[in-house]
């Protein structure tokens, strides 16, 4: 028997198993013949980008509703190492280390902690269901906590994507549990520094609207319980600060030789291999790709996804001496969500605005609630379909 290990069950992680088992599938290859197996440390599929959001039940897909029916096994725990020699993984819980012939490399991306005093003890964030529903716990317990000067104020640290979402949905979120106010602070010149000039103009525009406090230029020095002290000495009273800077790899990329980018992430061929290594592939935020031939992929569902079924496909079709496919996506958006103002839709690596307000909004909750989700309902051919090596259209703006 052979076998194709995945690591990890995010979008890169859960697409790559669903897409070798399609093609194993579409090869008439028995289970029995060639074993895939996908490692997490949980029992879930988490749909790590509805984590900003007031409710997030939903936000999770159990893992064996999705692989159980097609053929994919499942080990749970944490994967501990990889001895690329062996070809063999360590994984927590087994007394064996799990020997592979292909590997997928999809563990993802977890948010950069600073070594801030009182940051470890007092910062929140929504970087995993767990945190985000710490989060919940936290201001569902507001009202009963005493009287202060921070009990009322909502701090948000990082003025990307994440924290942008994050302080869109909290002046609605925060005020059913007694909060007054709400400031997004970064570092940076401006609020979305990265979305381009005309796309800041609406997300200052729905800020604005919204009451959230835009704090451009503001540096994180220290946290402790009731607030924050900010590098240039300012104290902002504040006993809920969430923190949404930056992203890196999974801290095991650095085990793969070769080059790494400035985020952690591996080095890809356009068929999803590992540059300069035989059987292993990686996907999604872990690994770097010029998606287009010229740009980066981004750390997000909408490249993990494509990424992990190509990568799945091609790790089946490497070990069975088939032709690969060269993933090629040749558009790129970015729909932000800015709560009850709406959202923001932008084309193109320029983000060029072509929807705002309640349209926008319309197509953000197609993809948080339908688009990126895996259709365990239509069984085991449709799961199967869903994981083939395509490149889907951008989503359609209505």
């Amino acid at each position: 028997m052979q076998r194709i290990v995945v690591l990890g069950g995010g979008f890169a992680g859960l697409w790559s198993a669903v897409g070798a088992a399609r093609k194993r599938d579409e090869l008439g290859i028995a289970p029995w013949k060639l074993e895939i197996v996908l490692v997490d440390r949980t029992d879930f599929h988490a749909i790590r980008v509805r984590n900003y959001e007031r409710g997030i039940c939903e936000a999770r897909v159990g893992l064996d509703e999705v692989l159980a029916p097609i053929g994919v096994r499942r080990v749970r725990g944490a994967v501990r190492d990889i001895d690329f020699g062996r070809r063999a993984v360590a994984i927590e819980g087994l007394a064996e280390p799990m020997g592979y012939d292909r590997l997928v490399f999809a563990l993802g991306s977890e948010v950069a902690r600073p070594d801030l005093p009182g940051f470890a003890e007092f910062a929140f964030d929504v970087d995993t269901y767990e945190g985000a529903a710490r989060l919940g716990v936290h201001l569902a317990g507001l009202r009963a906590r005493p009287a202060s000067a921070g009990r009322g104020t909502v701090l948000v640290i990082g003025g990307g994507l994440t924290g942008i979402e994050v302080a869109a949905e909290m002046p609605a979120r925060f005020a059913s549990f007694g909060g007054e106010r709400v400031i997004l602070a970064d570092r940076a010149r401006w609020i979305g520094s990265d979305m381009g000039e005309e796309a800041r103009a609406v997300i200052d525009e729905a800020l604005g609207a919204l009451g959230v406090e835009a704090r451009p230029g503001l540096a994180l020095a220290a946290i402790d319980a009731g607030g924050a002290m900010l590098a240039g000495g300012e104290r902002i009273e504040s006993e809920t600060i969430i923190w949404c800077c930056g992203m890196r790899a999974h801290p095991l990329a650095a085990r793969f030789p070769g080059a790494r980018d400035g985020l952690g992430r591996i080095a890809v061929d356009e068929c999803l291999k590992v540059k300069g290594m035989g059987a292993e592939f990686a996907a999604g935020d872990c690994a770097w790709l010029a998606i287009d031939g010229a740009h980066s992929s981004v750390m997000s569902c909408q490249h993990a996804r494509p990424m992990g079924r190509f990568a799945g496909h091609n790790a089946v079709c490497d070990l069975v001496g088939a032709k690969m496919l060269p993933l090629h996506i040749g558009w790129y958006v970015t729909v932000l969500d800015l709560g009850a103002w709406g959202a923001v839709y932008t084309e193109g690596w320029e983000r060029r605005v072509a929807l705002t307000g309640e349209k926008a909004k319309r197509v953000k909750r197609t993809i948080n609630c339908a688009r990126i989700y895996p259709p365990v309902l239509g069984g085991r051919q449709a799961i199967l379909d869903a994981g083939a090596a395509v490149v889907q259209a951008p989503p359609a703006q209505r």
